[in-house]
């Protein structure tokens, strides 16, 4: 009966999903989120001292909140309750919640967690929070939603919150190459697949574990297998899963900087239409939004500058709304982002002053501040002439002075130029017209 049972399980086991199968149980085998478990990290060292309190995990699908709320249950030797915001009623959660204080007084911890936490409604969250507090329960809440927002405030008071990120294109191929290899996986199989195909998933998967895994094993099940009994997977097959053509390049290769660097040039040339195409071709590839965000905010005052000084908070905006909501909702948010830096009148003044002046720092003698513009935070320092002469412009009706802010090696040096594009039209004049009246009521 025994060897009956191990064989049932056996089988039971083996027809289990890949991501089932493959589901880390200690901290060594879980991958990503190194900012929180990287060694000496603030989460790593909580379960470690088993010193866990309330907390909540927060971030996208299949980044590893449910595993790593059972990870911490073992580390911690506690009880572990997976509770569902689709099944679980006020009537289960109190139940739940009883057993747990009876358990809690003869030295039992409990660990309850809850899995998409912002679909339980406010009473049900209510329930929770007596036992939170008489530590009759440890609660791990996991949510894609931002917990401010659907968490209740007086629950969200008493719980750590944890931000978990997207894994990496590398982070994923980790975990698939550990697929090929593990006993648990694939490894008693004989299986040929190249790192192009395994990232070539692990960019489909926009981050997500379960999805990359799901993805290999749907893979292997499709491999073409030859006389030898050797899978073959290529990439032809994976489009063919995936619904979607490979568009891979090498990260790290010409072809990645090839793009980026159309993209930027098809913005600095006000062509519209060919931003969205080298954006979309680095997106649908699987590249960092990130990546492509800070390039639109270099763009943004490289070749617009003060022609709309509108251009650069908006790039900084499209940079912190990616880095929030991640693929593939923020590649609308990119577009318009490189639309506007397209259509944007253009200046590269802010370029062009920045480097000439850099030439002169770097090629010049080290001129000292000249000492009326010094600082004079001590006696001795304003005894030596630090300070003296210091015209403070809000003192003066116009609000500017003749004062000179230059080393005498460089007073009558000219970096900024402003150009007639947009606004940047409207400050020439100005800066003419400040340094007319310098000049005119400098002794």
């Amino acid at each position: 009966m025994n060897k009956q049972m191990s064989l049932f399980e056996e089988e039971s086991e083996r027809i289990m999903p890949l991501a089932s199968r493959l589901r880390p149980e200690t901290l060594e085998e879980f991958v990503g989120q190194r900012h929180l478990l990287g060694e000496g990290k603030v989460l790593r060292r909580i379960i470690e001292e088993d010193t866990v309190s309330s907390m909540i995990f927060w971030g996208p699908p299949g980044v590893g909140k449910t595993t790593l709320a059972s990870i911490i249950a073992k580390s911690t030797k506690a009880r572990f309750i997976n509770f569902s915001a689709v099944t679980s009623g006020i009537k289960e959660i109190k139940e739940v919640m009883e057993q747990s204080e009876l358990d809690r007084q003869i030295g039992q911890k409990t660990i309850l967690f809850v899995d998409e936490i912002h679909r339980f409604n406010k009473a049900q969250q209510d329930a929770f929070l007596p036992y939170v507090e008489k530590g009759s329960i440890i609660l791990i809440g996991a949510t894609t939603e931002n917990p401010s927002f659907e968490v209740n405030g007086a629950l969200l008071s008493r719980c750590k919150v944890f931000v978990l990120q997207q894994l990496s294109v590398d982070d994923v191929t980790t975990l698939l190459s550990n697929a090929l290899t593990s006993k648990k996986g694939f490894g008693e199989q004989k299986i040929i697949i190249g790192e192009d195909e395994l990232r070539m998933i692990a960019s489909f998967s926009n981050g997500d574990a379960r999805k990359a895994l799901s993805t290999l094993e749907m893979a292997v099940l499709n491999a073409e297998i030859d006389a030898d009994g050797v899978s073959h997977i290529d990439t032809s097959i994976i489009e063919e899963i995936t619904a979607k053509k490979s568009l891979l390049y090498d990260k790290g290769g010409d072809q990645k900087y090839d793009l980026i660097s159309a993209l930027h040039k098809s913005m600095r040339n006000s062509d519209p239409d060919a931003a969205i195409y080298w954006l979309s071709r680095m997106l649908e590839a699987g590249e960092d939004p990130l990546y492509i965000a800070r390039r639109v905010i270099r763009c943004s005052s490289e070749d617009v500058g003060m022609a709309d000084p509108h251009a650069l908070p908006l790039a900084v905006a499209a940079f912190e709304a990616c880095r929030d909501i991640g693929m593939p909702e923020c590649n609308v948010i990119l577009t318009e982002a490189v639309v506007y830096m397209s259509l944007a009148p253009k200046s590269n003044a802010m370029e062009v002053a920045y480097n000439e002046a850099a030439k002169d720092a770097l090629e010049g003698i080290a001129e000292p501040v000249p000492l009326h513009i010094r600082n004079a935070p001590t006696k001795l320092m304003k005894d030596l002439g630090y300070g003296e002469g210091y015209q403070y412009a809000h003192d003066y009706e116009e609000k500017v002075t003749a004062m000179s802010c230059l080393p005498d090696s460089l007073k009558d040096k000219e970096y900024y130029r402003p150009t007639t594009q947009g606004l940047e039209a409207k400050y020439g004049p100005r800066l003419e017209a400040i340094k007319k009246w310098k000049k005119d009521h400098r002794k």
